[in-house]
């Protein structure tokens, strides 16, 4: 299902490129996401919070018609952490990956050419990355994964420092669908960006 998402998205992309889009944007952040705690896990789940650590994000979008576009993002934690195998007391390092693809909305401001709202909403997938083994050698696959669809929902509001690069402190909303691996279905991510705008404002 994740390539079929990633060819969907850049089949999209080479269209709007050919459409000329009216701007396009580029944005690399730092963000910390937060979800239930272990101790306070939702009756079905595991008591293992996904939450925690620092979290890199990357992300695209392309402006098709006046303030609407369509944009891709991942995110995804920067060290392992541990997971606790329920019943056992052992544990194996993992590593949470989020991916979604958005519709977008920039609300123009008639206050301020350099401030602009970002609100967004779309679909992807949490990808875990459960470390089973240290190492296994060269070409072999040391890890196991958990894949899961989810909704999203995020904002932003930009601060242009120049006409092109800005700030975005900025907040998320992840849905997973059955994350029994995790304490609950819910997880949020905050943080923020720096972005880069292509093309016209």
């Amino acid at each position: 299902m994740k390539k079929i998402a990633i060819l969907a998205f850049a089949s999209a992309a080479c269209l709007l490129g050919s459409a000329h889009a009216q701007q396009m944007d580029a944005t690399f952040g730092f963000n910390a996401v937060h979800a239930t705690s272990a101790s306070q896990a939702s009756s079905g789940y595991s008591p293992q919070s996904i939450g925690g650590g620092l979290t890199p994000s990357v992300g695209a979008d392309f402006l098709i018609r006046h303030n609407f576009g369509v944009g891709a993002e991942l995110s995804w934690r920067g060290s392992q952490n541990e997971y606790v195998i329920p019943g056992t007391g052992q544990t194996v390092p993992f590593r949470p990956f989020f991916y979604d693809f958005n519709g977008i909305w920039l609300p123009h401001l008639s206050v301020s050419n350099r401030v602009a709202p970002e609100l967004m909403a779309g679909i992807g997938g949490e990808n875990t990355r459960f470390y089973v083994a240290p190492s296994c050698g060269s070409g072999c696959q040391n890890y196991a994964t958990s894949n899961h669809f989810m909704g999203h929902f995020g904002g932003g509001l930009r601060f242009y420092m120049t006409h092109n690069l800005f700030v975005r402190p900025e907040a998320h909303v992840y849905l997973i669908h059955n994350n029994n691996e995790f304490s609950s279905p819910y997880a949020t991510r905050f943080g923020a960006s720096i972005g880069y705008t292509l093309g016209g404002r």
